[in-house]
């Protein structure tokens, strides 16, 4: 999968040595993403810009240039929040979580608000933002049953074939595992009850308090205007 599995081969690296080819090969990589920013003609679309900044942020997280990752990550998701391109906006938050800043949780909860809110992010995408609200709530916390439930709901909703096969057995193993955690559910029944003293079967119940949980993550710090985007949609 796309966003499951991405490249770990300086993270998985044993020592300096395994790690020396891959940092010279992700360099070389950015240093050539650079010099296409550069070469871009005048008065070029902005998102042509933005695009490569993409392709430039995870390269540089692989670096360990975590500021300079968020630096081009955020200025990207300016563009493509512009641009009303969704998608490019929440791998923008994905980087800008990962590069571990003061406002990566803000960009966090507003990558989930857009992945859940519009239909054409890719789902796994949607799938990974909320897969971090899992790892960064506390185990008896509510907003990771409310992460998982809703990527279950997603998944169901937004996939078929073998995507769906997929992304199924994972956010119900990651929902599982949460289950334990929150209230150390190990059988079908008590799973059953703690769906739905939780009201996890309720998407209208659910998808309400987990714009909670994104509120909280983001507090003041939003980037996007959301009843101008809320307006423009479909009821």
């Amino acid at each position: 999968m796309k966003y499951l599995n991405r490249d770990q081969s300086i993270i998985d690296a044993d020592d300096a040595s395994d790690a020396e080819v891959p940092t010279a090969q992700f360099e070389a990589k950015v240093q050539a993403l650079q010099e296409q920013m550069l070469s871009l003609p005048p008065g070029h679309h902005p998102m042509e810009k933005a695009r490569l900044q993409l392709d430039i942020g995870p390269l540089l997280l692989g670096l360990e240039k975590n500021e300079d990752a968020w630096d081009i990550a955020r200025d990207a998701f300016d563009v493509y929040v512009e641009n009303e391109s969704w998608e490019g906006a929440v791998i923008a938050c994905e980087i800008m979580f990962n590069a571990d800043q003061t406002d990566s949780l803000a960009a966090l909860g507003q990558g989930v608000w857009l992945g859940v809110t519009f239909p054409d992010v890719d789902p796994e995408l949607t799938v990974v933002m909320l897969d971090h609200i899992i790892d960064e709530t506390p185990e008896d916390s509510d907003g990771a049953a409310l992460a998982a439930a809703t990527a279950s709901y997603i998944v169901d909703f937004r996939t078929e074939g073998k995507k769906h096969e997929d992304l199924q057995f994972f956010t119900s193993q990651r929902l599982a595992e949460v289950a334990r955690r929150h209230s150390n559910v190990e059988t079908q029944e008590s799973f059953d009850k703690w769906v739905e003293k939780l009201e996890l079967n309720d998407p209208e119940k659910f998808l309400v308090r987990l714009r909670n949980v994104v509120d909280v993550l983001v507090q003041e710090s939003w980037w996007i205007d959301r009843e101008a985007i809320w307006a423009k949609l479909p009821h």
